[in-house]
């Protein structure tokens, strides 16, 4: 493709982000891309474009040869993965906004691409406008990335940003995210964390060439966070946010979850407020770098797929060279993290899986912090029931234990503590 080649897009799916990419498209005549047609699944709804576009005829789009971009931006993941690969197979460049389906596809999709040579792009399905993929294949080499620290779902960072700064309880907070269109009616991929740990499982991809499942990897939403959590946060000046991250160990392999996490006032996480997202990375030698941007939104979102189509009138692809270049690094659970845990019940926390708890708090607002293997949290679900809260604290990752040193400190508190 050279630079005036004319794009013809067919588009599937009018809803928030189509909706806002056709009027995008129409006030930006210089990037030389139309939209031909539109495959939507209901064709009663009244909408703000000419009838002639839309078709529930996915035939009209995929099988068309004029048409030589593959815009899809829906929201089940099979029928995205099918519209995606017969795409690639056509010899149809495709840009997707479908997270679920690419964390879920993803061996399959780097497949299709090298099988029939053909570009998918999909900033806009990692942070809406910020161009973190781009900037992970381009601009870090594997050896040389440090970590990468996002807020990568702007609904759940809506939520916490409401408890904490106007002292509101979680369901008070949700309900104002769904009245002002940053919650889901079902809130719950948001909620939960399944929607960030879609995200991180790619972004692991264009950050290390880790091609790995959503299963592989320890993750948690905000549910479980009480107001009395937030409390703890202020007296400690920390903030609440439900952080994804993947750190290279000092064994070379990559430590990588989804979970929320007390981050310091000079942590630029803590600057990110409401819907927007933030993403932190360190790498050797330019320290710290972070992008700041709209998580969510018509227009934010929009605006990476027109960045990803413009893209593609010079050629541009993924060229995965994490992956296919270099021997990619391992996810790895043999590490320990410090957490802190609020609790109803005392008997309900496995204590004796603790390595050691530094801090702990009876009283109506029972909670501790303490040190414990990452494998834990990967093998068990006692953290995510009955209540429990379980947070992060800044310098969670611990990798060279001196364990007799705090031994003792531990057994002190046991003793305390029985």
């Amino acid at each position: 493709m050279n630079g005036h080649r004319q794009l013809t897009i067919g588009l599937f799916g009018f809803g928030v982000v189509g909706e806002g990419l056709y009027k995008v498209l129409e006030q930006t005549p210089s990037l030389h891309a139309t939209i031909k047609k539109v495959c939507i699944k209901n064709p009663g709804k009244k909408r703000n474009a000419p009838a002639a576009l839309f078709t529930t005829n996915k035939s009209e789009l995929l099988d068309d040869p004029e048409i030589n971009v593959i815009v899809e931006v829906i929201n089940e993941s099979e029928p995205a993965f099918e519209i995606v690969s017969t795409a690639l197979k056509n010899g149809k460049a495709v840009v997707s906004a479908s997270k679920k389906m690419i964390a879920e596809h993803l061996t399959e999709i780097l497949d299709l691409q090298k099988k029939y040579d053909q570009p998918f792009l999909c900033e806009s399905a990692a942070c809406a406008s910020i161009p973190v993929i781009r900037n992970l294949e381009e601009y870090y080499d594997n050896d040389l990335l440090h970590s990468i620290r996002a807020i990568v779902n702007g609904s759940t960072n809506y939520i916490l940003t409401k408890m904490f700064e106007d002292k509101i309880d979680f369901k008070q907070a949700l309900i104002q995210a769904q009245q002002l269109g940053f919650a889901e009616a079902d809130p719950s991929l948001d909620i939960e964390g399944w929607d960030a740990l879609n995200k991180w499982t790619f972004l692991l991809t264009h950050a290390y060439g880790i091609v790995g499942k959503p299963e592989d990897i320890v993750f948690n939403g905000i549910q479980n966070i009480k107001l009395s959590d937030a409390a703890v946060a202020h007296e400690k000046n920390y903030e609440i946010k439900l952080v994804a991250q993947a750190k290279k160990l000092n064994n070379g392999k990559v430590a990588a979850f989804v979970l929320p996490q007390f981050v310091t006032h000079d942590d630029p996480l803590a600057f990110v407020k409401n819907e927007f997202n933030g993403v932190v990375i360190e790498s050797s030698f330019a320290d710290k770098q972070f992008f700041y941007g709209k998580g969510a939104g018509s227009f934010p979102t929009a605006s990476a797929v027109l960045s990803d189509i413009s893209a593609l009138r010079y050629g541009y692809r993924y060229e995965y060279k994490k992956l296919y270049y270099h021997t990619p690094p391992v996810l790895t659970n043999d590490f320990f993290v410090r957490v802190y845990l609020s609790f109803d019940d005392w008997k309900r926390i496995p204590r004796e899986k603790f390595e050691w708890i530094e801090e702990w708090h009876a009283g109506e607002r029972k909670y501790l912090t303490g040190v414990i293997h990452f494998n834990h949290l990967k093998n068990d679900s006692w953290w995510k029931e009955n209540n429990v809260s379980l947070i992060l604290t800044p310098d969670t990752i611990i990798e060279d234990i001196e364990i007799r040193k705090l031994k003792k400190k531990s057994l002190e508190l046991a003793g305390i503590m029985d």
